[in-house]
């Protein structure tokens, strides 16, 4: 790849792969239960971006009320499924811009801020459902943001390091095209 550079064929592919990981742990962050769990025992609370579930201390079946019946919970889910449906549609125009021979660099940078503007919904929809739900939500013991919450913020922090790389790229077209004669530091006596 250092040698080629983007235009190398196995590794222009890199951008839009890395972006595919970032729409499977947003995918793994919507599906999961675990964005707040109990931290120690007795395992009495557990919660998703959808519902809320908490169940006494012997044990026993957990009762699970939905978050949607809350205008947080439904403002939570929104701004972060709106984030995630704008990093599914640059996934989609990343494949299209480099699988064409010639790389639109114009077109990259814009996959770029519209990267910027899904990270935005993610981290407005991460931050809104930890601070409403422990002031609404009654808890029961120690518990902790868990596994799911994690990929989600993963999620947001691939959508910013990717959407810097994206803008960026465009800047050194003509090295990763390969049209800048290679600079040379050592010279023969």
């Amino acid at each position: 790849m250092v040698k080629y550079g983007l235009d190398y064929t196995r590794c222009r592919w890199i951008l839009p792969l890395l972006l595919g990981i970032g729409v499977i742990f947003g995918i793994i962050a919507l599906a999961g239960r675990g964005w707040l769990e109990s931290q120690t025992s007795p395992y009495v609370q557990q919660a998703s971006l959808w519902e809320s579930c908490s169940r006494s201390e012997q044990g026993g079946q957990w009762n699970c009320v939905s978050l949607m019946r809350y205008a947080w919970g439904r403002a939570a889910a929104a701004t972060y499924l709106v984030g995630f449906l704008l990093l599914v549609i640059c996934f989609a125009l990343a494949i299209i811009a480099f699988a064409i021979d010639t790389l639109r660099f114009n077109f990259i940078r814009g996959i770029g801020g519209l990267l910027f503007v899904s990270a935005v919904f993610s981290i407005m929809g991460l931050v809104i459902y930890p601070v409403k739900f422990s002031s609404e939500i009654r808890m029961t013991g120690i518990n902790m943001f868990s596994w799911a919450y994690g990929f989600g913020w993963t999620t947001a922090i691939m959508e910013i390091c990717l959407g810097f790389f994206f803008c960026c790229l465009p800047n050194y077209e003509d090295q990763i095209l390969g049209n800048v004669k290679p600079t040379y530091f050592y010279s023969s006596p």
